[in-house]
């Protein structure tokens, strides 16, 4: 295999994760135990020092249409609000008409924020079912994987190209990163937004790690494929969302200066050694140390009575669910607010969606999958805290 990033030879094998299903599968009755499995192992190259899986699973499997809406969740909302806001004044606070351009643009909640603040918007969305939501909820989105040609369809170029959460999905990586570079204006702005592997280590936010993700950034790592298409990365900063994300500002060369704050990044990813070998080596042990205990809480908890039921039915929490082997005999349903999830089945451990709403009575424990929106799960939940429902978080981001 060659690396994704610097296309090196010289790659090696730092987590196995197992034989999984694509967790964002959702099943169907009828689809229940029918479903594939592909190996998902992440490999550090020794080159570049980027971390990526070692398998490929289509884009048009994994993206063709899903069941994940952005909209759902306030705390994404917001985040998005407050990096619209940002950009904006920023960076284009005193030009009337500016424009941006939203990579893997889901339901258009992002650039619903950027429409609030006056400006002409375009998502571009895989995702069929997705992209005709956002539609109809007015915000313009072309239904498409991105990528050079589908920048040159389209035919334009942006004051912003927006990408939340999608750079590390890329399977067409240069070919889009190129898009990103003929598509921005000579003193336009990509951000890039991505979970950031430095945090995923300190988080033992190991879920984190499936198949949509085929790339696994730090500050060096992503410089590494910037440079590579001619961008430069001028600023990033840490935001808490999803657990610990890079917020990114990406320019042409020279057309913005470098950030004290960048700066001041960079040196302390040096000095935690987040990039080395031997940092990766470390965090596989301790995520096989969360998995016994994890196992061992939640066997004791049903062995004692206890009913559980998973909190959210995130993709991630397939990732969990399946490297830990918890299925039904331990979690009894995976409580969803997405109406999209309503009667399906998690892949590979087949646990039943029930939406929230509809529950007769809660759990004893709810073991919370989504656990990287602990601060709004826990403000919603009040009333069943104080009558003694526990919420138990397998990661819990500091």
């Amino acid at each position: 295999m060659h690396c994704r990033v610097c296309d090196s030879t010289d790659l090696q094998p730092v987590l196995d994760l197992g034989q999984q299903p694509w967790c964002n599968h959702f099943l169907r009755p009828e689809e229940v135990g029918k479903e594939p499995y592909y190996p998902l192992h992440l490999l550090y190259c020794n080159a570049c020092h980027t971390s990526q899986l070692d398998y490929t699973v289509k884009k048009e499997v994994m993206f063709g249409d899903h069941t994940y809406l952005s909209g759902v969740t306030r705390s994404l909302s917001e985040h998005f609000r407050n990096v619209a806001q940002e950009v904006d004044q920023r960076f284009f606070a005193d030009r009337p008409l500016k424009s941006v351009l939203d990579i893997g643009s889901n339901d258009g909640t992002q650039l619903k924020h950027f429409q609030a603040l006056g400006w002409d918007v375009l998502g571009v969305e895989s995702s069929a079912g997705t992209a005709r939501r956002a539609n109809e909820a007015g915000v313009p989105t072309h239904q498409a994987f991105f990528n050079l040609q589908t920048l040159r369809d389209i035919g334009r170029r942006f004051d912003v190209i927006n990408a939340s959460g999608v750079f590390f999905h890329l399977e067409e990586l240069h070919s889009v990163t190129e898009a990103v570079r003929e598509g921005l204006q000579p003193n336009g702005v990509f951000v890039v937004q991505f979970l950031y592997m430095k945090s995923i280590m300190e988080n033992l936010a190991f879920d984190q790690i499936y198949h949509e993700h085929l790339l696994y950034y730090t500050l060096e790592t992503i410089s590494v494929l910037l440079k590579r298409h001619g961008l430069e990365l001028f600023d990033a900063y840490l935001a808490p969302i999803h657990g610990g994300s890079i917020i990114a500002s990406v320019g042409h060369p020279g057309e913005r200066p470098v950030s004290e704050r960048l700066q001041r990044m960079l040196a302390q990813e040096a000095a935690s050694g987040c990039n080395t070998i031997e940092a990766y080596h470390d965090f596989a042990r301790r995520v096989a140390q969360v998995r016994e205990r994890d196992r061992a809480y939640l066997h004791a908890a049903r062995a004692s009575g206890k009913r559980i039921f998973g909190m959210g039915a995130p993709v991630k929490g397939n990732t969990l669910l399946n490297y830990f082997g918890i299925g039904t005999e331990t979690i009894e349903c995976l409580v969803e607010k997405n109406e999209l999830r309503r009667d399906l089945y998690s892949p590979g451990m087949h646990i039943p969606i029930r939406i929230e709403s509809e529950l007769p009575a809660p759990p004893d424990i709810y073991y919370v999958l989504a656990w990287n929106f602990k601060k709004e799960i826990l403000a919603n939940n009040r009333a069943l805290i104080e009558q003694g429902v526990e919420f138990y978080f397998p990661v819990d981001p500091q």
